[in-house]
């Protein structure tokens, strides 16, 4: 199988930080110019997304939210976080593996403070103001 996310020692450059039998967290350095600290917890099992996942990862990945949070405590003095899924083509995921997006966040970013419904609450938003209550 051709997954970067099965196989995630194939990218010399994508380290992991730490994992259990079941996940992993992993970080890029590439990456990080973009979004300093960020991270992804991927199951270890080929799963094309969340909806997926065994109790047994979901657990295991809970256990790495809360190690990785930790652990860029440390390491930034970031002021939040985005956490979350992209799931389907449509919800943005670009690679069929089930990931959790793990992203501290500064203040001096371009879209500090707008969250992952910013885009969703544009006027411009192809739903109009339906998608502002959500």
């Amino acid at each position: 199988m051709d997954c970067l996310f099965c196989n995630i020692t194939a990218d010399p450059e994508q380290q992991i930080i730490f994992e259990t039998d079941l996940c992993a967290y992993i970080q890029k350095p590439s990456e990080q110019r973009v979004l300093e600290g960020s991270g992804l917890i991927v199951p270890k099992r080929h799963v094309s997304d969340v909806f997926g996942l065994t109790a047994e990862e979901w657990r295991d990945t809970q256990q790495l939210l809360v190690r990785a949070k930790a652990y860029l405590e440390e390491m930034y003095e970031h002021e939040g976080y985005t956490v979350g899924w992209n799931t389907g083509i449509v919800g943005g995921q670009s690679i069929p593996h089930a990931h959790l997006h793990v992203i501290p966040r500064f203040s001096d970013e371009p879209l500090s403070g707008k969250g992952i419904r910013y885009w969703i609450k544009q006027k411009n938003n192809k739903r109009g103001t339906m998608s502002t209550k959500l």
